[in-house]
């Protein structure tokens, strides 16, 4: 019978003649658990393998012991004739086609040995597959009965899509059974996300989809994508503004694209970054959603060199300079070091489905293992970094291709590497180089698993001499993390971007760095001295004594500036007429609480909890949590911390905690409103917080509060868990104040809470009616604003009447030239980035109330953000303004 195809369907006939058998029968873990496809095998009773439909040859491996097909519409199948075969090396078959070929249903493929496969093959069941990943599901399948090669074999159908089958008994009643069980949705959605889907947000998207059932695509530009795979959705090529196509199917089709939606609404985390109006004037490399200034508007990612500069007189020529792009801002003097890098070599062949497929997953299992190690004790920067890898290493693209590759024949080492640089490929082939920086990732995942395979060290083991200044093509955030940062005093790239990871770890690791300096960068011979100024840009080659001795000189006073800063950090904050302003930090892991302490930070002003609670399947135990908060609170060594209670929903979706659909998340399930939505989690993270000892140093701070009835029913719930934990001492309980209506109703709220901090992102947001991941709002959205002004002036007012402590914990509190205002306005805490620490406090000292409380008074005044942000930036020098605000 031949196959028969519609624009949604296609019928398969039997390629074999013999009994069909579920695929749970095969001796194979690989196809057993499906992790190349669904279908099913065939006891074969026929030695010709023929086409189960239209299509062309996608792979014929040497071995000819399978093949990969692609049908008319898009279907990928595989037929892999017996189990380890592959070892045969090619014994006892026989191709009739070949790659690229176009068949017909019915036509020959391959001839084998019958009798030799079943004396030495492991058996000859042969799985007929329809691979992951083409867009099409199994519909219908003719299991344990006869077959005769040609017979009605499966149906397949595309995604969310169910041909009509009329009355034809059991096709129909499943037909209908399914199509009860896989609803569909579908819904356009504007990417508000200021650099488009890159790899942080596909990876968002992809760890707001787990714990979710169904089949969910994105399709943009003519083009589909699993959203289910980090790198098919960064190979779409999104931008910011653009608009994507979500489609979901099954029971959880509307949470998917809820999830889905709320990624791409692209709001950030209160108090981890500042408003874009202070880090478009401050921010170094900044971060993954904040770049340097010289990746905005319209400046050009490439490399320039001055054309009177020949390559080749780069070697000879001293005073050469090459301009290239900011990654990371400062100064830098020393020798020029290649760095050593050497290709693994990989062989193609592999030694059997089953050995290769072990040797990849064990090979994946170890820098999985490696990675989570890492992430635990990570900054947030490089946390970010890591979660990015750990999406990639779980990318279902990847591992399907590389998988088919082992099919075919290809060993563990040899298929991820080329499924690896094919998706490399579709990345840098994008108009896009913000996507094309992520291609870097992929590569240094490659040589991590590979090298994990090899059981050699992905790390680089080369050794820098002291003020070693390395040039290379590119360098990969493992090779960066490798190497010895107290020797390694710049870093100079021919290629890469200023928003890649790598640029990103630079910045926070505090080492200059320029990019996509052109090839002339990869001739400077090693030794050669250099002087790196990563603030205009420029890499000045073997310059002159007098340079040097300047920009050592430059060097020193900055040294010594930090020195004394960091020395005035380790006393308490007080201003220059001795009132005194506690500087806390806000903190996310284990390693900003140390770095926050060894900067001067007098405690920490906000923990956010969601460290724990994202990027896994199941909540964190009690047990968990306590564990983390009492490591965190001994790291402070008795300083106050600060626990922020769950703050998801919005743009923080979680796999095991799947919130109603919203039109607006941002108005929606979201903070203290969430928790008491789902109050056994909010119970559990309180008990955890009420056994950390010793029992004073702990308080809790409620997020997204708007009216007192909330407070009162978290008081009741601590009461509740103290009485479960026996404890019998109070906690100090605060709320955020993040909209207009907590800062208007302050003074109720006061009566309820025992102290105030303001969350200036969100704040400003709402009070100014713009969404802050908004590309075409961001440089709008200043939280100097008066509007804002003025209702912290409010909720000040109201502290004070209560005489309730009052702190400001959003980016405001992060940026120097606000610091005056804030503290003339009546704020007694400011809880900034660990980085800030230092400068913060060496202007406060500097700083007297009389001086801070005109300055409020005249912003108070002002008719714009701009209007206030002069009149600061007058009274507060920019020498004040800290290198760096992004921790």
């Amino acid at each position: 019978m031949p196959a028969t195809e519609t624009p949604r369907s296609l019928v398969l006939t039997a390629p074999l003649s013999g009994w069909s058998t579920p695929l749970d029968e095969v001796p194979d873990p690989v196809f057993a658990g499906r992790m190349l496809g669904d279908g099913l095998a065939i006891d074969p009773t026929s030695a010709t393998l023929q086409a189960p439909c239209d299509g062309e040859i996608i792979t014929l491996p040497d071995s000819r012991h399978a093949l990969t097909l692609r049908s008319t519409c898009g279907a990928q199948l595989l037929m892999h004739i017996g189990i380890d075969t592959v070892a045969l090396a090619g014994e006892g078959f026989q191709a009739h086609v070949k790659s690229g070929q176009r068949v017909a249903a019915g036509q020959r493929l391959i001839s084998f040995d019958l009798d030799l496969l079943a004396r030495r093959a492991k058996s000859l069941l042969t799985p007929v597959l329809l691979l992951e990943g083409s867009g099409f599901t199994v519909s219908r399948s003719i299991e344990s009965r006869e077959v005769a090669a040609g017979d009605v074999l499966m149906e397949i159908v595309r995604l969310g899509e169910l041909p009509d089958r009329g009355t034809d008994g059991q096709g129909s009643e499943q037909a209908r059974r399914q199509a009860r069980d896989e609803a569909q949705e579908v819904r356009r959605i504007r990417v508000l996300l200021e650099h488009g889907i890159h790899a942080r947000p596909a990876a968002q998207i992809v760890g707001a989809l787990k714990g979710l059932t169904g089949e969910v695509s994105l399709r943009a530009q003519g083009r589909v994508a699993n959203a289910r795979s980090t790198v098919a959705l960064m190979k779409l090529g999104v931008r910011g503004g653009e608009e994507v196509e979500v489609r979901a199917s099954g029971k959880d089709a509307a949470a998917a694209i809820s999830a889905v939606a709320a990624v791409v609404a692209g709001a950030s985390e209160e108090g981890s970054h500042h408003s874009p109006g202070v880090l478009r004037r401050t921010s170094p490399a900044g971060s993954a959603d904040h770049p340097p200034a010289q990746a905005r508007g319209d400046a050009p990612i490439a490399a320039v060199m001055p054309a009177s500069i020949s390559v080749a007189a780069l070697n000879i020529r001293a005073g050469a300079v090459l301009s290239g792009v900011v990654a990371s801002r400062g100064l830098a003097v020393g020798q020029a070091v290649p760095l050593a890098v050497r290709e693994a070599e990989v062989a193609q062949a592999g030694a059997g489905i089953a050995h290769e497929t072990s040797a990849l997953q064990r090979a994946r299992d170890q820098v999985r293992a490696r990675l989570e190690s890492a992430r635990a004790s990570a900054s947030a920067t490089a946390r970010e970094v890591i979660e990015a890898h750990l999406a990639l290493l779980e990318d279902p693209e990847l591992t399907e291709s590389a998988l088919a590759l082992i099919t075919g024949g290809a060993s563990a080492a040899f298929a991820w590497r080329q499924a690896v640089r094919g998706s490399i490929e579709g990345l840098r082939a994008l108009d896009d180089p913000r996507m094309a920086e992520r291609a870097d990732d992929l590569l240094d995942l490659e040589r991590q698993v590979l090298a994990a395979a090899s059981g050699t060290s992905a790390a680089s083991a080369q050794e820098l001499p002291a003020g070693a200044i390395l040039v290379a093509e590119e360098l990969l955030p493992s090779q960066l993390v490798a190497l010895d940062a107290a020797r390694l005093a710049g870093i100079c790239l021919a290629a890469g971007g200023p928003t890649s990871h790598v640029s990103i770890l630079a910045a926070a690791m505090g080492i200059p760095a320029l990019v996509a300096l052109g090839p002339g960068v990869r001739l400077i011979p090693e030794g050669t001295p250099l002087l790196l100024d990563a603030d205009s840009g420029q890499l000045q080659v073997n310059p002159g004594a007098e340079q040097l001795a300047a920009a050592r000189r430059q060097l020193e006073l900055r040294a010594a500036r930090r020195t004394a800063e960091r020395e005035v950090a380790q006393r308490d904050c007080r201003t220059a007429d001795g009132e005194r302003i506690e500087v806390f930090a806000n903190i996310g892991s284990l390693a900003e609480a140390q770095t926050a302490v060894r900067n001067g930070a007098e405690g920490c002003g906000l923990l956010r909890t969601e460290f724990l609670f994202l990027e896994r399947e199941t909540p964190p135990s009690e047990a968990e949590q306590h564990a983390e908060y009492q490591q965190l609170a001994e790291a402070l060594g008795g300083r106050p911390l600060t626990i922020r209670t769950l703050d998801v929903g919005g743009d923080k979706p979680i796999p095991y905690l799947p919130l109603p659909a919203e039109d607006n998340p941002a108005l929606g399930l979201r903070g203290v409103r969430t928790s008491l939505w789902r109050p056994d989690l909010l119970r559990q993270q309180l008990r955890a917080i009420l056994g950390v000892r010793p029992h004073g140093q702990c308080r809790i701070l409620l997020p997204m509060i708007t009216d007192v009835a909330e407070i009162r029913s978290v008081r009741a719930m601590i009461a509740e868990a103290g009485t479960e934990v026996g404890r019998r001492e109070p906690i100090e309980l605060g709320v955020m104040i993040e909209t207009p209506a907590s800062a208007l109703m302050a003074e109720c709220i006061a009566a309820d809470a025992d102290f105030f901090s303001i969350g200036t992102n969100d704040l400003t947001q709402y009070t100014l009616a713009m969404d802050r991941g908004h590309p075409e709002l961001a440089a709008r959205l200043d939280a100097l604003h008066p509007a804002v002004l003025r209702l912290i002036a409010r909720t000040a007012e109201a502290a004070h009447s209560r005489r309730r402590r009052l702190a400001v914990c959003g980016g405001l509190a992060s940026d120097p030239t606000a610091v005056p205002i804030l503290i003339g306005l009546g704020v007694h805490e400011l809880s900034a980035v660990p980085s800030a620490v230092p400068q913060l406090k060496a202007l406060i000292h500097k700083l007297t109330i009389e001086d801070c409380t005109r300055l409020a008074r005249r912003a108070l005044e002002q008719e714009s953000a701009e209007a206030v942000r002069s009149l600061a930036m007058a009274a507060v020098p920019l020498e004040n303004a800290p290198a760096s605000l992004d921790d």
